[in-house]
């Protein structure tokens, strides 16, 4: 495995997406927990979840909770992997996805959270989504007052534009640590808040970089010269498009959502690829 900064940390450069382990089609709970395993067993030291990754209204945490287990299972040393979870995104379980940036929802989610995840402190929590009846300013005060507090141990943002990084940086006095967009070859439009992240040293971590669930499978069928390269070298599409994520700059730290251990293994292949400045035009140009 190879290693980025996030903040103070040296975390894996590619990391685990909980999120396809609880939302629709998820697997049973032992693929789950066996996709953690490998993923762990393999290097990585990063997983990303979120209270908002359930189905049913009456499961909120779900994710959280499997990947608590999944830690508490694990045969290797649980304190060295950070995991950072989300809060202000919400799912009433008629398959919507609702919003609410309220400071006592930001604090009681955050502490509910800590109670699935255990320990002292939630390692790396974001605000997950900004809510459009909220100022922007009271919900990272939220997060602001968590980290005061000790509740938190590092602040990050999530589907967050330029302004709001400032701004929030700012709110934070200056311990933003990460910023979760999506991005991916057929995402490409927070490619400013990747540029600014870059510029401010801050982690950028993309969501959904293989283009999603739905998506990821066909990558190479819409995107030419990633399947172009990946059948030159003898690789999948997708270790290409990780490559090339890794490449963007030093501060990107994708997270590839996986719920079976074959697929996160393949993805933590893209660490030891290295791009020639051919190619990377070309998937840029993509």
């Amino acid at each position: 495995m190879k290693y980025r900064a996030l903040a103070d940390l040296q975390v894996s450069a590619i990391g685990l997406g909980g999120m396809p382990m609880s939302i629709e089609g998820r697997p049973d709970r032992a693929r789950s927990i066996a996709t953690v395993h490998a993923a762990l067993d393999a290097g990585v030291t990063l997983i990303d979840t979120a209270d908002a990754y359930h189905v049913h209204a009456d499961e909120v945490g779900h994710n959280e909770e499997l990947i608590a287990e999944a830690l508490r299972t694990w045969s290797g040393d649980a304190s060295t992997v950070l995991v950072a979870t989300k809060g202000g995104h919400l799912r009433p379980g008629d398959g919507s996805w609702t919003v609410d940036g309220r400071p006592e929802h930001i604090r009681e989610a955050a502490l509910e959270s800590l109670r699935r995840l255990g320990g002292d402190a939630l390692g790396l929590y974001q605000f997950h989504r900004p809510d459009p009846e909220v100022p922007y300013a009271d919900s990272v005060g939220a997060v602001r007052d968590l980290l005061d507090e000790g509740l938190i141990r590092y602040a990050g943002i999530s589907n967050a534009n330029p302004d709001q990084i400032r701004q929030a940086r700012d709110i934070l006095g200056g311990r933003l640590v990460s910023v979760q967009n999506q991005f991916s070859p057929a995402f490409r439009s927070s490619e400013p808040e990747l540029r600014l992240a870059d510029e401010l040293g801050i982690a950028f971590l993309p969501w959904s970089p293989l283009g999603g669930i739905s998506n990821a499978g066909g990558l190479g069928d819409r995107f030419a010269p990633f399947a172009d390269i990946a059948s030159a070298r003898g690789i999948s599409p997708q270790v290409v498009a990780l490559a090339w994520h890794l490449a963007q700059s030093p501060h990107v730290i994708p997270i590839p959502g996986s719920s079976r251990p074959e697929t996160i293994l393949d993805s933590l292949t893209a660490v030891d690829v290295e791009l020639t400045a051919e190619e990377l035009a070309a998937l840029n140009a993509a």
